[in-house]
């Protein structure tokens, strides 16, 4: 059956088998729905979001105390592309990636991006307007790579929290990104469109078709 068959609207309990001291845990989920081995918030399809960096200038890239979250996947990745986005960076990043390494493990054992004096991430530049970008999406965006940026960064405002049987999907809400949530309203886009190239490129295009299923199902 469709992903769309097991689209439940209600409060949902799942039992996820977590090893620690033998013992198995209950997680609730309220407001969320289940599509496939993904649980949904739906905030996704409620909330309105669109990414205004003329009026933010990507603090969400500066402010914070810990990196882009990472799967071991994209550490490869980045140890292997960054010699071609060195030239882009700024030379404090640099100096941080070379001391720290192209990605970190924090005292939480979670695998991150390293920062520049625990603040912003390594690899941000700046553009003209003194906006914060991504260097590693400017390289690719010159075609020098073809990896865009960490999915963590591509999805954002989305946060996704793999579990032994299941993927949390949530929505992740910040006051740095109230003028995004206000042009989003303005805009009338929910954020599962505006982050589309990012679900299709983290759960494939058929759990998207499926989504859009449900959020026009629940409209």
């Amino acid at each position: 059956r469709g992903l769309g068959d097991v689209y439940k609207r209600q409060i949902i309990k799942l039992r996820v088998s977590k090893c620690k001291n033998n013992r198995k845990f209950l997680y609730y989920f309220c407001g969320m729905f289940q599509l496939g081995k993904t649980i949904v918030s739906e905030d996704l399809i409620e909330k309105d979001f669109v990414c205004n960096l003329s009026q933010c200038k990507g603090e969400c890239c500066v402010s914070g105390e810990a990196g882009a979250p990472l799967d071991k996947e994209e550490v490869s990745i980045l140890k292997e592309i960054y010699p071609k986005v060195k030239p882009f960076l700024r030379k404090e990043g640099i100096r941080e990636i070379e001391n720290q390494g192209t990605s970190i493990i924090s005292d939480f054992g979670e695998l991150e991006t390293p920062l520049v004096n625990n603040s912003e991430c390594a690899y941000l530049i700046f553009n003209e307007k003194n906006t914060a970008l991504c260097g590693i999406e400017e390289a690719y965006n010159k075609g020098v790579i073809d990896w865009k940026k960490p999915i963590s960064c591509h999805l954002y405002p989305v946060r996704v929290k793999d579990y032994s049987e299941f993927a949390a999907v949530n929505y992740h809400k910040w006051d740095i990104c109230s003028d995004a949530c206000s042009l989003g309203k303005e805009l009338q886009i929910p954020v599962y469109k505006f982050v589309k190239e990012a679900l299709i490129r983290k759960f494939g295009k058929d759990w998207y078709t499926e989504l859009e299923k449900v959020a026009k199902e629940y409209k």
